[in-house]
């Protein structure tokens, strides 16, 4: 089964949440809750399983639970599948 591994900058507190992917292929993902007894993190594997359209299950976050830089592993996804359904 493919794993995609990636790299993303979380921004707790945003007013809308949601993902985006900039030019350099820098992933973002905002979300509104703070970042207190891990729910901001629970959000973050939310948005990123919506907008990647897998369940939450398939969504696992490997490093950075108290930093903004975190990394994601994704099952089932390769990294070009994965990252070609963020930008779209």
């Amino acid at each position: 089964m493919p794993i995609a591994r990636i790299a993303l900058r979380v921004q707790p507190r945003a007013r809308r949440s949601g993902v985006t992917v900039s030019e350099t292929g820098a992933v973002t993902v905002r979300v509104s809750t703070a970042p207190q007894g891990g729910k901001a993190n629970a959000a973050v594997v939310e948005a990123l399983a919506q907008a990647l359209q897998v369940p939450p299950s398939a969504v696992e976050l490997v490093r950075g639970h108290t930093a903004r830089d975190k990394l994601v592993m994704v099952e089932g996804l390769t990294l070009e599948e994965a990252m070609r359904r963020l930008r779209s």
